[in-house]
């Protein structure tokens, strides 16, 4: 198998909202975890990317935390979407809805952009 791939710019947040959305309230490791697994094990996910992307998520008020305990019995800090999470969620979907139709454009140039 080959080398894992970082994380594309511009997606992080789109990643962290729809992993929320999809399995509900998480803690920052299964929230990697979920990415990865997700990814097919092709993305590699660096903590040090993905805590500074909750954090900045959470001050804009698109995800909610508090603390819990894990499944492993450890202190952990949860986090789950909130109704501006929900809003950007729907709005960052239509953007890279958009922006990968018009990649696939200049993928099949034999296409008519008309």
């Amino acid at each position: 198998m080959g080398e894992k791939a970082d994380v594309w710019q511009g997606t992080l947040a789109l990643m962290i909202l729809k992993t929320i959305e999809a399995m509900g309230p998480l803690h920052g490791y299964g929230i990697a975890r979920r990415i990865e697994q997700t990814s097919g094990n092709l993305l590699s996910l660096n903590y040090g990317t993905l805590y500074p992307a909750l954090l900045k998520l959470e001050q804009e008020g698109s995800i909610a935390s508090e603390w819990g305990v894990s499944e492993n019995n450890r202190k952990a800090k949860f986090y789950k979407l909130t109704r501006a999470g929900r809003k950007q969620l729907a709005q960052e979907t239509r953007n890279w809805e958009q922006t990968t139709e018009i990649l696939a454009r200049f993928l099949s140039p034999s296409e008519d952009p008309a």
